[in-house]
């Protein structure tokens, strides 16, 4: 029997490069950026994040990162745990198959703000997903600034297994 009930949905951002895009960034870039965004969901106690190896969960705050950066409420759900699993499943199967990662255009914030927006209709902060797109038009665009923390490629180097 699904148990019913609303349940608070957050989202947890951390900056990969541990400070280092903020100091780095003007140099490498031309222009200055706060942070590499890792997002991950938080909702039935626990997170949520999508990487190289797909969609995975650990323990809220449970990754080698550490407490997040920040965490904004996103509001709350309706969606029992049974029926948000179910819908991670199918994700898993199609939209977010670890082989459809991509650093840039499909990763953890794209996870993310799909998974918010389902089960609160809310989207996670801007200033996360439009990082990629903000340095690749300014007038040093690169990638380096965003792969400057090692494995950010590969979501399971943040897990604290």
């Amino acid at each position: 029997m699904e148990q019913t009930g609303v349940y608070p949905v957050k989202v947890f951002i951390y900056d990969v490069t541990k400070g280092m895009a903020r100091q780095l960034s003007p140099v490498m870039i031309g222009k200055q950026i706060d942070g590499v965004w890792h997002t991950a969901i938080v909702v039935h106690g626990k997170e949520f994040f999508f990487g190289g190896d797909g969609i995975n969960h650990c323990p809220p705050g449970n990754t080698i990162l550490g407490p997040p950066d920040s965490t904004v409420d996103l509001g709350s759900t309706e969606v029992p745990e049974e029926v948000f699993m179910e819908y991670l499943s199918s994700l898993g199967e199609s939209t977010f198959s670890g082989d459809k990662y991509h650093l840039l255009d499909h990763n953890c914030n794209t996870f993310s703000n799909e998974v918010a927006q389902f089960l609160t209709g809310q989207k996670i902060p801007s200033y996360v997903t439009d990082l990629p797109s903000e340095v690749m038009s300014t007038s040093h665009p690169s990638e380096s600034i965003l792969i400057s923390a090692p494995e950010v490629n590969n979501v399971n180097f943040f897990l604290n297994t």
